[in-house]
């Protein structure tokens, strides 16, 4: 085998193929497939993925690879044929479906250098920037002010040359150790030859006797209080070494989690546990949907179902949402399994999660708990995947490779034969109307683990408090409640769809939105920087105190956002100490574990947030929830909004009154009468799945019909609303009759960081050609998306349609 089948790292279309390379003999026996290699590409040098070797090629005159970036295979066999069926299955490059694979640290950096390559006299602007030097960097020659044509001339002549450099990301952390070398013997001849002055070596020497592991260096003087140059006579007579060893970087500290025991389970787990391990028994592929009330002990279900599989020494993927990754969930897996879990999410720096994708790679653990790119962790002996909480949007990436979690964990499934376990109180229609079907197998838990009654739902008409005059954004049922609960010393959550302070700035007299420049979407205000904000493109500009318009000085903040809700509860009720969670209060690493471990330690009274709070949070002694915008999510252009707002009240209710108090939950509402509050009031799943269901059956919507969202962007509205309505002409005329294209319209948010956008939609319930279609629309455009900054994105299952 002397050629490499390589996948480069250049996501271009006309570059998503293999390339051959030759395999140089000093790397024929090392290369193995799954490996990153350093190869020549054109003019320069990249990164590629090794995906095949053979002994032959149809093409003449192979470049040889330039060296090896990994002694193991990063990829397996395995994962090559997932990322295969993934970039087909997305429409995606082979490139990016690898790099979403990985770790970020995984991931090349590109470096240029400039080399001189003549001792002639260079154009003087050069010979300035170069100093002297042969080696050049690129970006210090495009700061200098060295003409672009000069450097160009330059390079033609042959004076000049670029070199590619490909700079590795991936560092593993190292920490020296000291190490005890000698004998007791000799150790005491050593002290017998000391001064009476030398009693520094003589306390290390007597600290070294009793020394029997290797001790870190950085511990080892701060116990002896001295410093690195006093222990080199040590080193000198042979006494002790310095070693280097590789260390992880650990996001969790092991020792301080309590270990937990299996707990005895109710009928219904137990029901649900047993046809899960059946199924891995007989090595069945099954897709099992949990649906379970929030309480009802899912967790426990796959704890229970995950000790099973590794007693047959198999290994467990378990998904939860970004939002969800708590560090009490967290605890939940590493309690159980400690040491024997890896924890994957972006709330961890670059190198830690490269050390816990290590950790599963040399097979030192058997469990992955993470978010969405933790489904491809590189286990091969895979037994049992679970996605928690899987009706989650975030399962679904918005970015090249667009893909689905939930697909890639049911592909990984048939390769290693094992279950996959889908559990959420509140299904997706898709899922549940399969489990209905029996294409997947339904488990129902509908009775809360502890057997305590679901809290009661109160719904409040916000207009009959407007009618009242109560303008403030909390019903005087609302605050009557909060005030009760701090009297008795318990915990309430208020739940908010916003953050921010406001949701938008108006001018009272010319009725002006104070919107984004690049994009089509009004500014945020954010009052404690005291700016406005993009929350799409991170524009920002401090606060007009006239209407850039009509110079009006009346403009007012509109809406509410966290940081104003925060700030009226404190002037309402001075006395609740109120924790506010949101995008803008933990950006800071660690800052999430830091305000959920006050609220558990009864620091605040009020934990106030976004989604975030609306997930697997389990705190005994709060007996209040509160909605307060729960129609906020019905103004979307999205057919899912009534899923999504059922789902959330569903959610954020489950956290009240999970353990012995009794809960309550008040959702504010100015629909209360929508069919979607009154369902999920009563904890109604299958009312609201047989009304949903006649309702998308009626506007051909999933799970009745399958969707293909296609958005063109461009800098000229024009351009793209004229590509668009080609793509959608090619559509209609190479499509079946039955399949209906909607479109070109635009997008719902029409400008996104000056970029025109307009999209049209493929409804179909059955279409064999559509792939062989819109990759030909592809490669019809693709000249033009390189050359005049065309734009074309397909969405097979788009969850957005913003």
């Amino acid at each position: 085998m002397n050629i490499a089948k390589v996948v480069v790292d250049v996501p271009a279309s006309q570059i998503n193929r293999v390339f051959d390379y030759l395999i140089p003999d000093h790397l024929t026996d090392t290369i193995e497939v799954g490996m990153r290699v350093i190869v020549p590409f054109g003019p320069r040098t990249i990164m590629g993925y090794v995906l095949a070797l053979t002994d032959h090629s149809e093409v003449e005159g192979l470049k040889p690879i330039k060296s090896l970036m990994d002694i193991v295979p990063i990829l397996t066999e395995e994962l090559i044929e997932v990322g295969k069926w993934l970039a087909n299955h997305t429409m995606s490059f082979y490139i990016s479906t690898f790099q979403a694979m990985l770790p970020q640290a995984l991931k090349a950096d590109y470096h240029k250098l400039i080399h001189r390559l003549t001792i002639d006299q260079l154009p003087e602007s050069l010979e300035r920037a170069f100093a002297g030097r042969d080696y050049l960097d690129f970006d210090e020659l495009e700061a200098s002010d060295v003409p672009l044509s000069q450097f160009k001339q330059s390079l033609d002549d042959g004076d000049l040359e670029v070199i590619y450099q490909v700079k590795r990301k991936d560092n593993i952390k190292k920490q020296t150790f000291v190490k005890k070398i000698s004998s007791t013997a000799q150790l005491d001849e050593y002290t017998a030859h000391l001064t009476n002055q030398a009693k520094k070596q003589k306390l290390m020497v007597e600290f070294l006797v009793d020394l029997n592991e290797p001790i870190l260096l950085k511990t080892f003087l701060t116990k002896m209080k001295t410093t690195r140059q006093t222990i080199k006579p040590l080193i000198d007579h042979n006494l002790i070494t310095l070693i280097e060893e590789e260390v992880y970087r650990e996001p969790y500290d092991d020792q301080a989690i309590d270990r937990t025991a299996p707990l005895k389970l109710k009928d219904q787990q137990a029901e649900a546990l047993t046809a899960i391990n059946q199924s891995f028994d007989q090595q069945k592929d099954d897709v099992f949907v949990l649906h379970g009330v929030t309480g009802s002990g899912k967790t426990e279900v796959y704890l229970q179902a995950i000790a099973h599989v590794m007693n047959e020494g198999k290994e467990a993927i378990v998904l939860v949402p970004e939002i969800s990754l708590t560090p009490q969930m967290v605890n939940r897996f590493k309690g159980r399994f400690g040491s024997d879990v890896a924890v994957m999410h972006s709330a961890l720096s670059k190198g830690e999660r490269f050390d816990e994708w290590r950790k599963v790679q040399r097979k030192e653990v058997k469990v992955v708990v993470g978010a969405r790119s933790a489904v491809f962790a590189p286990f091969e002996n895979l037994g049992l995947i679970i996605i928690d909480e899987e009706h989650e949007a975030s399962y679904k990436q918005e970015d090249h490779p667009r893909y689905h979690a939930k697909d890639v964990a049911i592909q990984r499934a048939k390769h290693h034969k094992c279950p996959v376990i889908l559990g959420s109180a509140t299904p997706t229609l898709e899922t549940y109307a399969r489990a209905k079907k029996g294409v997947y197998q339904l488990l129902e838990m509908p009775d809360r683990s502890n057997l305590s009654e679901m809290p009661e739902i109160d719904l409040v008409d916000m207009r009959d408090e407007l009618h009242a005059g109560n303008r403030t954004m909390f019903s005087r049922k609302l605050i009557e409640a909060i005030k009760i609960r701090l009297e008795k010393q318990e915990q309430i959550v208020l739940f908010l769809n916003r953050r921010g302070y406001s949701t938008f700035v108006m001018c009272r007299d010319c009725g002006d939105v104070i919107e984004c420049p690049d994009c089509d979407i009004s500014l945020t205000y954010h009052r404690k920087q005291n700016r406005l904000k993009c929350h799409y493109c991170d524009y920002h500009e401090a606060v007009p105190n006239k209407c850039p318009s009509c110079e009006s000085e009346t403009i007012r903040y509109f809406g509410t956002g966290t940081q104003k809700v925060e700030e009226s509860l404190s002037q309402l009720i001075p006395e609740a100490r109120i924790i506010r969670m949101d995008v803008d209060t933990t950006q800071r690493k660690g800052s999430h574990e830091r305000l959920l471990k006050q609220f558990a330690k009864k620091q605040a009274d009020i934990l106030l947030g976004t989604q975030m709070i609306a997930k697997g949070l389990d705190f005994p002694d709060v007996t209040l929830v509160g909605v307060l915008a729960a129609d906020s999510l019905f103004n979307l252009p999205d057919f899912r909004a009534a899923e999504r707002t059922f789902q959330l009240i569903t959610q954020v209710s489950g956290r009240a009154g999970r353990h012995h108090l009794t809960g309550e939950v008040i959702v504010q509402s100015y629909t209360p009468d929508h069919y979607s509050i009154d369902y999920a009031r009563n904890y109604d799943y299958q009312g609201f799945f047989a009304k949903e269901m006649a309702l998308r059956k009626a506007f051909q919507y999933p799970p009745y019909y399958y969707l293909t969202l296609i958005t063109v962007s461009h800098p000229n509205p024009n351009r793209a609303q004229e590509v668009t309505r080609v793509i959608s002409q090619l559509l209609n005329k190479h499509l079946s009759n039955e399949t209906k294209i909607l479109g070109p319209t635009p997008s719902p948010i029409e400008r996104i960081k000056n970029r025109y956008r307009f999209q049209c939609m493929i409804k179909y319930k059955y279409e064999p050609n559509q792939h062989n279609v819109l990759a030909r629309i592809l490669q019809y455009y693709e000249d033009m998306m390189r050359k005049e900054d065309l734009l074309i994105q397909i969405d097979l299952q788009p969850y957005q349609l913003m």
